[in-house]
């Protein structure tokens, strides 16, 4: 039922038309609590998740007055099945007034913020881990619960660990699928991010069995979060580091030469840094606050002039802001920024950036998203609670919002009164004016499902032996070059939909192919098989990816080895042959798995 279903159904019942015995004091008060649910509704349903139209604008009525006893019962009953909520408060979640003004209050301090992660990862290990950076496969290979002594990839000047969580149905499995990365809090003074992530990792573990897009995201990407970039500078309430230095302008330049000695980096660079030497990313975003726009790249000009300055993948990086600004809220609205979106040298010149740093050395496709327009915005000034009216309720307004919530939407509710005062909480808890948090989830999701929806994906193979190789992908007109990786030589290509392209793969000692494609809505799955080339005696062209060693080298390790224990190799073929078997059944699970996906496949 829709809500002009709702109107016409529940406020008769609230006002106690169809109850006679109901006063007109008590009618009244049932109508204000009525209004207090519509404009909640209302509000709700223009959210792009909502199936309903919104039919107007929230009411705009002062808040009740609550006492602390049952702001910490609404708190406590409110919670439902989030079960995140005792690890990690809620970003617009209002403590006990205090003496003096503290714009850190409703945020979690970084000793919350280390035991939400080390929570969520014990909550939901099924389909994550936190790791490290170094020795992470190690311990993971070797040590088992190694993850239980709390490790992370790296710390900051003050020794603070910077805690990731990735989320996959194969955390720590190395798997030919994309990876994106969240970074939350690169500037200390900048929080929201911080926790938009955390409560992005638990609503994905929450609905990992039940939502299409995040199930599509836990079993086709690998989500890495890196909640707080910059924990001693949110302790410091300052924008820089410990050090006082701006970590988003620490970065390699690609116009200016200040940022080259990497040793004279800040410990929290150089942890980005080798994270994307171990990782290899698609895409990326960080979090940033005092702005509403989706930025790309450039971020910087050569001449330091301020002024639209396309990279290669202009058209690529407008459509992935696009995805986030049509999914928010109202970030797309923006009158300062056409559709939400913007070029970072057209908006102000930003140099040793890590936009754009991601882009140049990591063949990571980053963006800057501004998700609100005040930098630490306070609890008060952003939410207004539309529960306090049912905390303290006359039972005659309660019972008549039992009977209009049961009749109207079946929800099943206790015939006492007071008995579904829990059930009412939980089920407004949901209905509550838009945060940011609401405005910012659809953009994240989508966001990271981009990387499996559209673009395209595949391998690269040898002709002669089968082989993955790990060559470069190009498209025909764009000056940028994406590797495929060493393992499974897999590559995620991201493109604009709905055009064409021409898709070359190269590998050295192999032929070059060349492929035309057109990409529709959906992404395209393209493998390339190549030939290795051959010289003008008819021999094999060497290659970085060809191991022979010569027919006598050959000859002599087998009559050298064969010579010491023969038992000992019989033993080691049988397993050898054993692992084969499981290598041969796992491609085969590989491939029935891609024919599956809603991609389209080619074979070049």
């Amino acid at each position: 039922m829709d809500l002009s279903g709702f109107v016409y159904h529940a406020i008769p019942m609230t006002l106690g038309l169809r109850r006679p015995g109901l006063k007109r004091h008590d009618m009244t008060i049932a109508m204000k609590a009525t209004l207090y649910l519509l404009s909640s509704l209302s509000r709700w349903d223009s959210h792009p998740t909502s199936p309903y139209v919104p039919i107007g604008r929230s009411v705009d009525i002062p808040p009740l007055v609550q006492t602390e006893a049952n702001a910490v019962t609404m708190a406590n009953e409110g919670s439902g099945n989030d079960s995140y909520a005792a690890g990690a408060r809620r970003l617009f979640e209002q403590n006990r007034s205090q003496s003096r003004i503290d714009i850190a209050r409703g945020y979690m301090t970084n000793a919350e913020l280390e035991k939400a992660v080390k929570e969520f990862w014990q909550r939901c290990s099924h389909i994550s881990r936190i790791y490290r950076l170094y020795t992470d496969w190690f311990l993971n290979t070797h040590f088992e619960g190694a993850l239980d002594f709390g490790i992370s990839i790296g710390k900051s000047v003050n020794g603070f660990p910077l805690w990731v969580i990735e989320i996959s149905d194969k955390p720590g499995v190395e798997e030919p699928e994309p990876a994106f990365k969240f970074v939350g809090n690169v500037h200390g003074d900048e929080p929201v991010g911080r926790e938009l992530l955390l409560l992005l990792a638990n609503w994905i573990c929450d609905h990992y069995m039940n939502d299409p897009l995040v199930k599509l995201i836990v079993e086709n990407v690998h989500l890495h979060i890196l909640p707080s970039m910059n924990p001693d500078g949110y302790s410091l309430r300052s924008r820089g580091n410990a050090n006082g230095i701006d970590l988003n302008r620490d970065f390699p330049d690609q116009f200016f030469p200040w940022n080259d000695d990497e040793d004279a980096r800040q410990p929290e660079t150089k942890a980005i840094m080798r994270w994307l030497r171990e990782t290899r990313f698609t895409a990326s975003a960080s979090l940033h606050g005092g702005a509403l726009v989706a930025n790309y790249p450039w971020d910087g000009t050569q001449d330091k002039r301020r002024n639209y300055y396309a990279c290669p993948d202009d058209g690529t990086f407008r459509y992935l802001a696009s995805v986030y600004s049509q999914s928010h809220y109202n970030m797309s609205l923006s009158k300062e920024f056409k559709g939400g979106i913007t070029n970072g040298a057209s908006w102000y010149p930003v140099y040793g950036g890590m936009q754009d740093w991601n882009y140049i050395y990591g063949g990571c496709f980053e963006l800057t998203l501004e998700i609100s327009d005040n930098k630490w915005p306070n609890a008060k000034e952003i939410k207004k609670d539309l529960l306090a009216f049912i905390l303290m309720p006359p039972q005659p307004v309660l019972g008549s919002l039992c009977v209009s919530l049961r009749a109207t939407f079946g929800f099943p509710l206790p015939e006492s009164p007071h008995a579904t005062l829990g059930v009412l909480i939980k089920v407004l808890a949901m209905s509550r004016l838009p945060t940011i948090w609401e405005y910012n989830k659809m953009s994240m999701l989508n966001l990271v499902a981009s990387l499996v929806k559209t673009g395209v994906h595949g391998r690269v193979f040898s002709s002669d032996s089968g082989r993955p190789l790990p060559g470069s992908i190009t498209i025909k007109g764009i000056n940028y070059t994406v590797k495929a990786g060493r393992a499974f030589a897999d590559y995620h290509r991201l493109l604009v939909p709905a055009e064409r392209y021409e898709v070359i793969a190269a590998v050295p000692g192999y032929k070059s192919k060349t492929t035309s494609i057109w990409l529709g809505e959906e992404a395209t799955t393209v493998d390339f098989v190549l030939d290795p080339e051959v010289n003008s005696e008819g021999t094999l062209v060497r290659s970085i990816c060809n191991c022979d060693c010569g027919d006598k080298s050959r000859l002599r390790l087998v009559e050298y080895f064969w010579g010491i224990h023969v038992e000992v190799y019989l033993v080691l073929i049988v397993v050898l042959a054993f692992l084969c078997f499981l290598l041969r059944r796992r491609i085969k699970f590989n491939l029935s798995k891609q024919r599956q996906s809603p991609r389209r496949s080619v074979l070049v």
